[in-house]
């Protein structure tokens, strides 16, 4: 692709698609439990995912878009505080706990490592479809989510599946990489220091490695090739997104 206009001005476009259902990631070991639920989730018109240990949670979470666990305590493999604790390094998705015990203890363990809400068995579907949709609506703020699809030039960014279009074609981003392209288009026309994306991107502010910003910043520019320009340089100050206008 020939690049014929190096100095043309960029504006964003959103373009808004309504999702119909949200995903939920069932994880319980008791196969008729775990069938039970996934019915039920159907019938209300959620999309259902199913796990049945801790190792296959994580898998699944990590390949699939979940909008919300349901994460059973007592699992194999790998249990159900040891998943939440992981899964919340990375995501603050929705995790509501199913826990066979009642102890207050287990409870608050539950909350201080990130747990959005707790049900005891023996509960009843409907209470479980309850939660869930209270959750959703606290969380997500609304029970139907839109998926921003961001245009930027012939950029084309899907902001829930992390992808990144050139002329229609995917490029490959690291996580880093979409990480700073999804703040420059959030923070449009707002310059950032390298010192602050290095806190906001790499989550460090006593690093001051300034090079693993620029070369981040060199790689990004090189894979959105002729589009590499919505990408500005202020001297001496650090990097922009700048937009004149909005398509």
């Amino acid at each position: 692709m020939q690049c014929k206009d190096k100095t043309r001005n960029y504006g964003i476009r959103m373009v808004y698609m309504v999702e119909n259902k949200f995903t939920i990631l069932i994880v319980e070991d008791d196969e008729q439990i775990n069938d039970a639920l996934k019915i039920h989730l159907l019938k209300k018109g959620y999309n259902a995912i199913q796990a049945y240990d801790g190792k296959e949670a994580l898998d699944k979470f990590t390949s699939k878009m979940v909008d919300l666990i349901l994460l059973d305590i007592s699992l194999p493999e790998i249990d159900g505080m040891q998943v939440l604790k992981q899964v919340r390094t990375v995501s603050d998705v929705p995790i509501i706990m199913l826990t066979a015990f009642s102890k207050e203890y287990d409870k608050l363990k539950g909350f201080d490592l990130g747990a959005d809400d707790y049900i005891t068995k023996p509960f009843s579907f409907k209470e479980v479809i309850a939660r869930i949709q209270a959750v959703l609506n606290r969380v997500k703020k609304s029970n139907v989510p839109q998926t921003a699809y961001i245009n930027i030039g012939k950029i084309r960014i899907n902001s829930v599946t992390r992808e990144v279009f050139l002329d229609n074609t995917e490029i490959l981003l690291t996580k880093k990489e979409f990480d700073l392209l999804f703040t420059f288009v959030n923070n449009h026309n707002i310059t950032f220091s390298r010192e602050k994306l290095l806190e906001k991107i790499w989550n460090n502010k006593d690093i001051n490695d300034f090079r693993t910003v620029d070369t981040h910043i060199k790689q990004l520019r090189e894979k959105l090739g002729c589009e590499k320009g919505c990408i500005q340089t202020v001297w001496g100050v650090g990097y922009r997104l700048k937009v004149t206008k909005n398509e």
